[in-house]
This record gives structure tokens, sequence and C-alpha cells, in this order.
């Protein structure tokens, strides 16, 4: 049986105040938590969790909506096969525009790298995980070093690896010219920006049917090997954009089972 075990923790321990705890009972995040981002996350793991796999995810909503409890099937099965399961909070458009968001994100990682191990993770053994907005952020801050030393990425679903190419090409639909409205902003928004000759950590990347998201990403996924990094491409054009997200934990699942040979073969 698994037991499924749900904190609320602060991003950073120095943000708390003095002789607060870093986990406890659920609470409503103080009012000095705004200024730097929500101070929410979950943590799923069996009991007598030790020194396992982390697979840190973070959800989609076209940056605008969503929480952490959008996880689906995932918690579950991953916490089943030896891992442990994060999902985050980030601020949301408009009170967070997406170069905070992303740091949202830092931060988050930051505080699940230095605490994993005392709720059974390796910290040395981080995957960085996203759907949607949630895959281009994963991407942007694991691209541009702000997840450090994360041991994989898998980034599942978006059109936001290189904006000028995409606006370029005709693709910055409402969702994405709402996010990236000043093109000033778009080369420090865009993952590609980061891929500039150093190897990466391996990256799983999967697309669905919905329009450009299989150009983008083969696209992605070239200029990523060309430094040497090593990249998984999926296929997922059997799938929605929703799906390919809802679908991951399920009996059968092709992508789950793509994505566990990754995690396999790269975090054990």
């Amino acid at each position: 049986m698994i037991d499924r075990r749900s904190f609320i923790v602060a991003f950073l321990a120095a943000l708390l105040p003095a002789g607060a705890s870093a986990a406890g009972p659920p609470v409503q995040p103080e009012p000095q938590t705004r200024d730097y981002g929500p101070a929410k996350l979950d943590i799923y793991a069996a009991d007598g969790a030790k020194n396992l796999p982390v697979v840190f995810f973070v959800h989609g909503g076209a940056w605008r909506f969503g929480n952490r409890s959008q996880v689906g099937a995932k918690p579950g099965f991953l916490v089943a096969n030896g891992f442990l399961f994060i999902s985050i909070d980030y601020r949301m458009l408009p009170q967070a525009d997406v170069a905070t968001q992303a740091s949202d994100v830092e931060k988050a990682y930051a505080y699940v790298r230095a605490n994993i191990a005392r709720y059974g993770g390796d910290p040395n053994r981080i995957v960085g995980m996203g759907h949607s907005a949630g895959c281009h952020l994963v991407a942007l801050a694991g691209l541009r070093g702000g997840l450090p030393e994360v041991a994989a990425l898998i980034l599942d679903d978006t059109r936001a690896y290189d904006l000028a190419a995409l606006a370029r090409n005709g693709g910055m639909a409402r969702a994405y010219a709402r996010a990236f409205s000043d093109p000033a902003q778009w080369a420090a928004l865009s993952p590609a920006s980061y891929v500039d000759g150093r190897k990466h950590p391996p990256t799983f990347i999967a697309y669905s049917r919905a329009p450009g998201r299989g150009e983008e990403s083969r696209a992605f996924a070239e200029r990523l090997r060309a430094t040497g990094t090593k990249v998984t491409l999926f296929d997922g054009s059997a799938y929605t954009h929703m799906s390919i997200n809802s679908d991951f934990g399920k009996d059968g699942d092709a992508l789950t089972a793509a994505a566990m040979a990754f995690l396999r073969a790269t975090v054990g």
C-alpha cells in the first residue's frame, strides 16, 4: 500500500520567521511570502523511503491557470515504482510575469535539493518534469543553469522553445502572445537561447498532435543533440495536448513506458 504524504513547506528556509519549521500541517502562507512566491509544494513518498530518485513536477495552464494538485496518476504510479514525486505551485499571470514564474520554479528546486533527503529523496537524482507552460519553465530553468545538478529533464509538449522562431512561423497564438507580449524579452525567455554549445543533462522531449508541437520539438531536440546532449524524442502524435499529460501513469500508456525507460537509464 502506498502512503501519500502531503507536506506544505517554504521554498527557502532563510525566508521563514525565526524558529519556524520548514514542514508541518497544512497552513496558509503568511502574507510576507507573497513578495517571493507561493510557499507551497506537495511531496509524495512511500513509508520508509530512503535515498530514492525524485521527480520534480511543474504543472501547465498557459502560464495563467492551474495549481500543484494537477498531477493525475503520476504520484501513485511513480511512488509505486520507487520514486519520490513533488508538485509545486508558482505564481500565475497577471500577478507574476513568466520571468518571475521561472524564478519561482528555481526557488522551489533549491529548497527541494537542500531538504529532500529528510523525506527519503536523493538530492543528486532529481529529474525536472513539466507539461505545457510547465514544460517551458522547466526547460528554461534547466538550460539556463537555474536547476543546479539536475539529473535529467522530461519536457512534455510545448511550442515555447524558441519564441522568435515561433513568431516568425505564425505560432504566437493568444496564450503565447499574452505570456510573451514583449519581444525584447523573447531571447531571455527562450530555452533555445541557452543551448550554446554546452552539454546539458539528458533530456526527454515529448510532443502531441497539437499544431506545431512536432516541428518545434524536433528542432529543439536537434539543437540539443548538436551539443552532445543525450536526447530522447517521443512521437506523441497519438495524443492530444491534454491527454499526453493526463494519461501518464495509466496502464498500457506508451508515453509512460518510454519515460520510465528514460528514467531508469538516467537515475536508476
